[in-house]
């Protein structure tokens, strides 16, 4: 019910920064709350794992291998998540993507995801 699309992504060397951006969009007139919205990401040969979580009240978790180093914040008045990452390594390299929990007015529990953004991390 919320369309999501992730944008930032890039190649960048190890110790280099990057902002990921996940901007909703389209029937989002028909969300009641967003509960979470969060990152995840998966590297080839490897299962999608949980990066970082921002709820609807702005408490943030994040995975301890990004600990320090990745930070998720929220515009709500531009409908938008973001990821700053810094001091990357190149064990993040990985597609990453946005997801949003949510209800809608109907009631129902919802999870919408983005496409993904490629992040690569060289040497």
């Amino acid at each position: 019910q919320v369309r999501l699309v992730e944008s930032g992504g890039g190649l960048v060397q190890a110790g280099g920064s990057l902002r990921l951006s996940c901007a909703a969009s389209g029937t989002s007139g028909t969300i009641f709350g967003i509960n979470a919205m969060g990152w995840y990401r998966q590297a080839p040969g490897k299962q999608r794992e949980l990066v970082a979580v921002i709820t609807s009240g702005g408490i943030t978790n994040y995975a301890d291998s990004v600990k320090g180093r990745f930070t998720t914040s929220r515009d709500n008045a531009k409908n938008t998540v973001y990821l700053q990452m810094n001091s990357l390594k190149p064990e993040d390299t990985a597609i990453y993507y946005c997801n949003a929990d949510g209800i809608n007015k109907l009631g129902s529990r919802f999870a919408s995801w983005g496409q993904g953004t490629q992040v690569t991390v060289s040497s």
